[in-house]
């Protein structure tokens, strides 16, 4: 089937794209090359078919409001401590844009820029690429990026790249928000996720460097469970998970189940951590797609990464790329 592609807007002079892939299960996902968002995800269910990420269904709203739904996040996902690094003696100050934290790449990271995008009809795919200069938002590095969506069946596979012509931190991560439900929030979702530990994070939300054993704790979701307390409270995630050693790629890190059990999103991944976040910061005034509301709870994350804040932890895994050493990344989501 064709990909269908027609205009969504402009940003800052520079023309945006839609592109619709169909599956041949009837799963289409809509994506754009402001962000490489994945802007709508519809997939069938009983009686119809059903949205399951958040978005918006006019441009103008994503740079005004959106908090990276869709997107990718980079250069380096998730919060920088200090919004510096020190790298080979030189010490890297970035542009601070969540208090005195940088995150997610600063205010004009990579989920903020309009890519370059390429069809690849014969596999159902659409090949988006992006040039970051050298001093982009602070980082050091002429970095050539690729980011390419894949619709099979019922499978959206995600594979990243970047080569650069110095050594420099890369981290990138998907931030789909998603809800398979009906109703606005995302507190009844059934959550499993191969992990028995997590990151500690200290007062300021930034990972302290301790990696703690998740047993006894609401991080430890070996056995699912939903996102609410004994009492019924709502329970507050923005946590990273550290996925066990020794795992076999060909099974899923994660299994999510709707509250009406009409669908189950499984996640495939090469990282070694998760972060898992249920809209604890999520006010967004304006409509979504079809007129949705999204408040707090209203969507989840799961965000396969490099532990956070890894460039202030030597022994968190290895962010720093090079000539010799591009960047490679994939993840696949399964929504039946």
């Amino acid at each position: 089937m064709a990909i269908a592609v027609s205009a969504f807007g402009d940003y800052q002079g520079k023309r945006v794209d839609q592109f619709r892939l169909v599956s041949d299960t009837g799963v289409s996902v809509d994506l754009i090359n402001y962000g490489v968002v994945v802007r709508d995800w519809r997939v069938p269910v009983k009686g119809g078919e059903r949205s399951v990420v958040l978005g918006f269904d006019h441009f103008d709203a994503y740079p005004e409001q959106s908090p990276h739904f869709g997107s990718l996040a980079g250069r380096v996902a998730n919060r920088i401590q200090g919004a510096s690094f020190t790298l080979d003696g030189k010490t890297y100050q970035l542009p601070p844009n969540d208090g005195p934290l940088h995150l997610h790449g600063g205010a004009e990271g990579l989920g903020r820029q309009v890519w370059t995008a390429e069809l690849d009809e014969a596999n159902n795919a659409v090949r988006f690429t992006h040039f970051s200069p050298d001093g982009a938002m602070g980082y050091p590095g002429n970095v050539n990026f690729s980011a390419t969506y894949t619709l099979r069946g019922n499978r959206l596979r995600l594979e990243l790249s970047a080569t650069t012509d110095r050594r420099t931190p890369i981290s990138l991560v998907q931030h789909q928000y998603f809800n398979l439900g009906t109703t606005d929030l995302v507190l009844d979702h059934k959550y499993q996720v191969n992990s028995s530990a997590y990151t500690e994070l200290g007062s300021d939300l930034v990972a302290t460097g301790a990696i703690l054993p998740s047993a006894n704790t609401p991080y430890d979701l070996r056995i699912a469970r939903t996102m609410r307390d004994s009492s019924g409270a709502p329970i507050d995630y923005d946590i990273g998970l550290v996925l066990d050693t020794g795992r076999s790629l060909h099974d899923p890190i994660a299994t999510v189940v709707s509250p009406d059990e009409d669908l189950t999103l499984k996640l495939w991944s090469d990282r070694p951590g998760l972060q898992i976040y249920n809209g604890v910061w999520t006010k967004v005034s304006l409509p979504g797609l079809g007129g949705k509301h999204y408040p707090k709870h209203s969507g989840f994350c799961l965000e396969d990464q490099v532990f956070a804040n890894a460039l202030h932890h030597p022994h968190f895994p290895n962010i720093i790329y090079s000539p010799e050493r591009p960047y490679s990344h994939w993840c696949e989501f399964e929504i039946a």
